[in-house]
């Protein structure tokens, strides 16, 4: 069975799919392979052929190199740019987790090192109706620690320290934290970098706007997968 890590963020468009991309370049630099897998995707377009084109997916394969199938990255893609749960309200088939469970087991004997992205923050719905699941629900079938990706600008202090709280009251062990579009000698964005540290978890890497390359050692990026 391979090794896992799950990457949240501290809400919607602070860049997990960017960073996941990025972990999954660096492990693939190393010779290891990798896979990546989310549960659910909103916000996608149409190819012309009229069938959604999961656009996370893309953009890590993109970034990564990796050669993974899109078919096996995401067993739910919608159009409407929602959270999850909304998105299979308006346009029907809903996330089942026994689905998303088989995903996981597939993948996960398939590849040595498989990175999970969530969507939106560690609170996002993904299914509100007959089931009710929660991101943090995905997160446990993983049995993967978390790596928090967060902006590094104004506001961060309070998501990082919200977000972590909340992780480790839930029993969800966040094993560090990553802050993008990074100013090196920003003032407020240095001090932000330090004052994350008061949530008890590390902030592994800063990276700078169009960073082709993830700031974080081999070796430790490894040990983070379980």
């Amino acid at each position: 069975m391979g090794k896992c890590l799950f990457v949240t963020g501290t809400g919607t468009d602070v860049g997990k799919t960017y960073v996941t991309g990025l972990i999954l370049k660096k492990l693939q630099k190393a010779g290891k392979n990798a896979a990546y897998y989310k549960a659910a995707m909103s916000g996608n377009e149409r190819g012309p052929d009229g069938r959604l084109i999961p656009g996370d997916a893309v953009q890590v394969k993109q970034i990564s190199g990796i050669g993974q199938s899109l078919d096996e990255m995401c067993p739910y893609v919608y159009e409407a740019a929602v959270s999850p749960h909304l998105a299979s309200a308006l346009e029907g088939n809903p996330v089942r987790m026994d689905v998303v469970r088989r995903g996981l087991q597939a993948m996960r004997a398939a590849y040595p090192y498989l990175t999970v992205e969530g969507s939106g923050g560690i609170l996002c719905p993904i299914a509100f109706g007959e089931e009710i699941i929660w991101m943090e629900d995905v997160i446990r079938e993983t049995a993967a620690d978390c790596l928090v990706v967060a902006e590094a600008g104004l506001g961060t202090i309070n998501a990082v320290l919200l977000t972590v709280h909340y992780m480790k009251s839930r029993g969800i062990h966040p094993a560090g934290i990553i802050l993008n579009r990074f100013h090196p000698g920003d003032r407020l964005e240095e001090d932000n970098r330090q004052m994350c540290a008061l949530s008890g978890v590390p902030v592994l890497a800063c990276l700078e706007e169009g960073c082709q390359d993830l700031p974080l050692d081999t070796e430790t990026l490894l040990s983070l997968y379980q």
